[in-house]
């Protein structure tokens, strides 16, 4: 029997980020989130975590570590909480295709992608966890760099078998090199005084640094990431790189409209439409391309031919017409009845937010974070409600003081999965990898169909 060892490498993108194994359950009643405007504080209420005894009011005047060790125990969980690596990824689903469909052949995967990952922080070097709750127990504040871990997995293998290699490794980065998700901030972030905020602590990027970084530093950290990967995988072929989606590119090769479609969660938030079209023609006219060329060696890259990687990039049609913005009569009764187009998802009134925060006759229990939908790519409204990510492990500049923090409504999101494929999206990234797997492993046509058909409704009690 054949016996393939594939890694999987990579950032957010790779990890399967916004997809957690286990949703996040959420409460049918509001919790209160302090949101500041100038100098006047504010209050607003959104579901909060089912289970929770604590205080959901936003009277707390100190923070409480106890709250927050309540509040993480009803986390989302993932296969790997401190990379948010979710067995969504498509990195993990071709690997399981891959053995599905050749049944005669053992696949080995090792998931080494972590979210927020750079060449620098994440694939070379170590990087800080994404979470420090890995469901019971503390996560370990710093990752390895996945170079190392692989590197010291495949010496414990050769200690076996001294012919024993890597076969395989799929990769995708790139992104948070050139701070993509300070773009997605500069978009969806637009009340005046919190942009003014979180420009200040950095969390608003521009494209004005993105393209400087895209031209200037991630070059030479690709060059970087060759010459340690070669070592590992030998032919540097045998690294099929999967590229990103444009996550707003509309049927009509636009951009999404903007507007605080699916941007409603949290009071701060409207995709602007300048920008964000801004952004998608950064994204289809500067990023895709560069990668590309870097990932090939063409375009000028400065590479040996012989060192290209396998670039995979056939999924990227598909994702048009399946963006953030997306909608159809089909999409959940929920999504449809309680996702607002015009941002009027949630009650504004206090005394009836605290107890019942959506404006819709539905219950916040109710939303299915893996249902069918027109859209491939999460949204603020589907982060929050599939993961409602508290950033415990980000610096301490950005560390939410308490869990009715006025900033973490708006960190979780942006670190949180917005802006990142669904599970669709991965499924359809996946069948695009797998593709490019069979020919560099030489392994023709799929031995086996596989075949996929919707799950029956769940009985409502």
């Amino acid at each position: 029997m054949r016996d393939i060892l594939i890694a999987g490498m990579g950032d957010s993108i790779a990890a399967g980020e916004g997809n957690p194994d286990r949703p996040v359950t959420l409460s049918d009643e509001g919790f209160c989130f302090r949101q500041f405007v100038g100098t006047a504080a504010s209050q607003y209420y959104r579901p909060g975590r089912a289970g929770f005894k604590g205080d959901k009011s936003c009277e707390t005047t100190r923070a409480d570590p106890g709250a927050v060790d309540a509040w993480n125990k009803l986390s989302a969980r993932w296969q790997n909480a401190a990379c948010h690596r979710s067995l969504y990824s498509y990195q993990v689903r071709a690997a399981i295709a891959l053995a599905v469909e050749n049944p005669h052949i053992a696949v080995t995967f090792v998931p080494l992608a972590c979210t927020g990952a750079t060449i620098d922080a994440g694939i070379l070097g170590p990087r800080r966890a994404r979470e420090l709750d890995c469901g019971g127990f503390k996560c370990p504040a710093t990752v390895p760099s996945q170079v190392s871990q692989l590197t010291s997995l495949l010496a414990q293998i050769r200690k076996q078998n001294k012919s024993r290699g890597l076969d395989l490794i799929f990769l995708t980065v790139g992104a948070n090199d050139i701070d993509f998700s300070g773009i997605v901030a500069d978009v969806i972030i637009d009340e005046p005084w919190s942009r003014g905020l979180f420009q200040r602590s950095g969390v608003i990027g521009s494209l004005a640094n993105s393209q400087s970084l895209l031209e200037q530093k991630l070059p030479s950290n690709f060059r970087r990431m060759r010459a340690a990967l070669k070592p590992l995988v030998g032919d540097l072929a045998h690294v099929v790189y999967t590229s990103y989606a444009n996550p707003v590119l509309a049927n009509d090769g636009g951009a999404c409209a903007g507007g605080r479609n699916g941007f409603d969660v949290h009071p701060a938030f409207s995709a602007d439409p300048t920008r964000l079209n801004a952004a998608s023609q950064f994204v289809e006219q500067s990023f895709l391309p560069r990668i590309k060329a870097l990932a090939t060696c063409t375009a000028g890259t400065l590479c040996n031919p012989a060192d290209a990687m396998t670039f995979v990039d056939a999924h990227q049609p598909a994702f048009a017409g399946h963006a953030m913005c997306a909608r159809a009569p089909s999409d959940p009764a929920f999504d449809n009845d309680c996702f607002s187009p015009d941002g009027q998802s949630f009650a504004t009134n206090p005394a009836e937010a605290s107890t019942s925060p959506l404006a819709c006759n539905h219950r916040p229990s109710e939303f299915r974070a893996y249902a069918s939908r027109a859209r491939w790519i999460r949204t603020a409204n589907d982060s929050y409600f599939a993961a409602m990510t508290y950033p415990e492990g980000v610096s301490s500049a950005m560390q939410p003081s308490d869990i009715h923090d006025a900033t973490w409504g708006i960190v979780s999101a942006v670190y949180g999965g917005a802006v990142h494929p669904t599970a669709e999206g991965h499924a359809a990234m996946a069948d695009a990898a797998l593709a490019a797997v069979r020919q560099v492993l030489g392994l023709g046509a799929a031995a086996a169909s596989v075949s996929s058909e919707p799950l029956a409704p769940l009985n409502q009690q």
